[in-house]
């Protein structure tokens, strides 16, 4: 199981037009579903006089948690393919929402389906892709005459600090990649020879 996934770094726009119609499509990176709910409800407001707002976001890695709307087109001509879209390049924390303005001339659902998927396509490639890791919180206690032993341990194994608080002992807590956690356990043991509490 990797704990690696990609992302965007930000928000990214493109637009296409088909038969008259325009497809205005607007990514952005999420990381909730609240998160994932207000972006498409802030381009429905910037799109109000739009004709249809479907969107599709993909939160969580593989199929953890997804949505798609069609927004009153044809049932699978809209929210799906821009879910493809997302999942082509293999993304996630991802939302995107397509704007239609009609052009007058009706695409049918296989034209829909273009149209909307390859707006979606558009916006995302648009946008730079970021590689970014799951973490997990490992908080660590132990006797202050191992501090240098377990900075030492932390820089070596890239391990963010996230909060140290003194007592009779130090208390850290460190942030480090899923893939990474057991190894930084037994390196934290081994160099303060066993004189440390995780959890």
């Amino acid at each position: 199981m990797t704990d690696e996934y990609k992302t965007i770094q930000s928000e990214a726009r493109a637009e296409t037009k088909v038969e008259g119609s325009r497809f205005i499509a607007t990514a952005s990176p999420v990381t909730t579903k609240t998160e994932a709910d207000q972006f498409i409800e802030r381009i429905r407001k910037e799109f109000f006089d739009a004709t249809h707002n479907c969107f599709a976001y993909r939160i969580g890695m593989g199929s953890d948690l997804f949505r798609f709307n069609d927004d009153g087109e044809p049932s699978g001509s809209a929210g799906k393919p821009i879910l493809a879209a997302i999942d082509k390049p293999g993304l996630t924390d991802i939302v995107t929402v397509v704007t239609r303005y009609f052009g007058g001339t009706k695409l049918g659902v296989g034209g829909l389906a273009r149209a909307y998927g390859n707006a979606a396509a558009l916006a995302l490639a648009s946008a730079q892709v970021v590689t970014k890791y799951k973490v997990d919180v490992l908080e660590a206690s132990f006797p202050h005459a191992h501090i240098s032993n377990v900075m030492h341990v932390v820089s070596k194994i890239v391990a963010r600090i996230v909060d140290t608080t003194y007592d009779e002992e130090v208390h850290v807590n460190l942030e480090i990649r899923q893939s990474k956690l057991e190894e930084l356990k037994s390196l934290l043991v081994n160099h303060t020879s066993g004189n440390i509490r995780l959890k």
